[in-house]
């Protein structure tokens, strides 16, 4: 090489779309940089700093200087690279080298990441959920409840055994009391079904589709009303979007942002009719009370005992037990103290003064 040729690094030089290389040194010659080979002097390729492209540094790995004709200057002297772009007020190693460096950094990063990750599920999730839910289109509820009823329909219900005179009987308390809703009666649909392995339990999914097993009408024996409290309980859930929530808070991120941008294509479409995802949620411990109270104020509204539901959950109490975590649709636990605040606020409702002593 000419003494006037600044030393840059050694390595190979290949030629534009060939896979032949030429040993040779990159340097500094005459305000270019300039791939030449060992032995020689005149210039395989050459251009202006600003005309080259530099991959970053990462680890131990070669370097690939790119000239604008589209050949290719490799080299294994990362230092001499660096040296060269610091001097030139470039910066040297890369930001994943300097990750490498330090790794003190990285765990540092890492923690911010999961500390990111933390606050989005906290915040940035439920504020998507309320966002979903005031901009879901009437499609998706529908496709939720037909989905999920059907698939319960193949898997675990049987056909009803009541009797059509019990079943009107309980149908016209329920249109009674659905009346009371702002959406009115027309936007429910009752539906017996004999629970089996579920046993006694009643739910609505979020199209206003309700379901009743015949093991809760017979552990009620002959209180309808206290089966209508259950029923105006679940309408408490369908009316404050409990289900849909549930659903939202599950489909994660990706389904939340798909469902609000509009595009509830053939992928969502298929977790929405399976159902199954709706099937594992169970409602949190304010949404329950919310229809409870709920059901005591549609249940004040048509007339009936507005506390009839705590009779629910004594039935459950005396004959079951808790059952509150033993099935995928047990989301009524009947406690002392979730019967004590429905009746409390039975009292508030109906304007009864509290009993003496409390």
């Amino acid at each position: 090489m000419a003494s006037d040729n600044a030393a840059i690094a050694g390595g190979e030089w290949h030629p534009a779309g060939s896979s032949r290389s030429v040993e040779a040194h990159l340097v500094e010659k005459g305000g270019e940089i300039a791939a030449v080979p060992v032995g020689g002097e005149r210039p395989l390729a050459g251009a202006g700093l600003s005309w080259l492209e530099i991959s970053s540094r990462v680890g131990s790995i070669p370097r690939r200087v790119t000239f604008p004709d589209g050949s290719i200057f490799e080299t294994w002297d990362n230092e001499g690279i660096d040296r060269y772009l610091a001097a030139r007020g470039r910066g040297g190693a890369g930001m994943v080298h300097w990750l490498e460096q330090f790794r003190l950094r990285l765990i540092v990063i890492v923690l911010l990441a999961f500390a990111l990750g933390s606050a989005v599920y906290r915040w940035g999730v439920p504020a998507l959920v309320e966002v979903a839910v005031v901009t879901t289109p009437p499609i998706v509820p529908q496709l939720m409840g037909k989905g999920t009823l059907e698939a319960l329909d193949k898997t675990t219900f049987s056909p009803t055994k009541l009797s059509e005179e019990r079943r009107r009987e309980i149908a016209d308390g329920f249109a009674r009391i659905a009346a009371q809703s702002p959406a009115g009666a027309g936007a429910y649909n009752l539906n017996f079904r004999d629970g089996g392995i579920i046993g006694p339990n009643a739910f609505a999914l979020p199209d206003g589709t309700l379901v009743v097993t015949d093991q809760l009408v017979e552990m009620a024996g002959g209180d309808t009303e206290m089966i209508i409290g259950v029923l105006a309980h679940e309408i408490g859930h369908v009316e404050l979007k409990h289900s849909l929530r549930q659903f939202y808070r599950a489909a994660g991120m990706t389904g939340l942002i798909m469902l609000i941008a509009g595009d509830v294509g053939s992928a969502v479409e298929d977790v929405l009719v399976q159902g199954g995802g709706l099937l594992a949620l169970s409602y949190s411990r304010a949404a329950e009370a919310e229809a409870d109270r709920r059901s005591v104020e549609l249940m004040a509204k048509a007339g009936y005992d507005p506390a009839a539901i705590a009779r629910f959950f004594t039935l459950i109490e005396e004959k079951l037990g808790d059952k509150s975590d033993t099935n995928i649709l047990s989301t009524h636990p009947g406690t002392p103290q979730r019967r004590k605040d429905i009746l409390d606020y039975a009292r508030t409702v109906t304007g009864q003064p509290a009993p003496e002593g409390r």
